[in-house]
């Protein structure tokens, strides 16, 4: 049976993206051969990738136009894409569709693959899915960044979520990857 992952970069206090929207500069300061490997990683033994909207349209937009001939571009553009929206009606990013019970489809999608599922951004499609126990594991990148304002990676909850940790890893570059077992996927 496949996971559900959360991935993303963050500074040290928490935010996933600056004060502007897609304010993903700080990201640089990590980026390496490290982190390439690993995004190639992912791409190899992901089933899906999932977004909420917002996160949807930008990486479609940058995506789509990039370029950069790379094999993150290819498997970016090539994976069954999930956008869990309440406005969209479609999607128009190759394999791209919208799902309106995102916790019912990512349960589907476990019990039918062996590979796992990856939720890249999308801290309000995350908040709405901690409490149903849909999300196995959650991985960040630490960036070594105090930005002092931005978007938070994770939002106010109404409960506590404990976590048990998997692995830390340290990079070259002075991030650190934290991966994370939710305690509602453990039970």
């Amino acid at each position: 049976m496949g996971k559900v992952v959360v991935w993303n970069l963050m500074s040290l206090d928490g935010y996933f993206e600056g004060a502007r929207k897609w304010d993903l500069d700080f990201h640089l300061l990590v980026w390496g051969p490290e982190l390439e490997a690993l995004s190639k990683e992912i791409g190899g033994k992901a089933e899906a990738l999932v977004f909420g909207r917002v996160t949807y349209e930008g990486m479609k937009a940058y995506w789509t136009t990039t370029e950069d001939e790379t094999e993150i571009k290819t498997f970016m553009n090539a994976l069954p894409k999930l956008v869990g929206s309440r406005t969209l009606e479609t999607a128009d990013w190759n394999n791209s569709r919208v799902v309106t019970d995102v916790p019912a489809e990512l349960k589907r999608l476990k019990q039918a693959s062996d590979k796992n599922i990856y939720i890249f951004g999308s801290a309000e499609l995350v908040a709405s899915l901690l409490p149903d126990g849909v999300i196995d594991e959650i991985m960040v990148c630490v960036v070594p960044v105090l930005l002092g304002q931005g978007t938070p990676l994770f939002k106010l909850a109404d409960e506590r979520t404990s976590l048990k940790l998997l692995e830390s890893r340290p990079l070259q570059s002075g991030g650190v990857i934290l991966r994370y077992q939710t305690e509602k996927s453990a039970a």
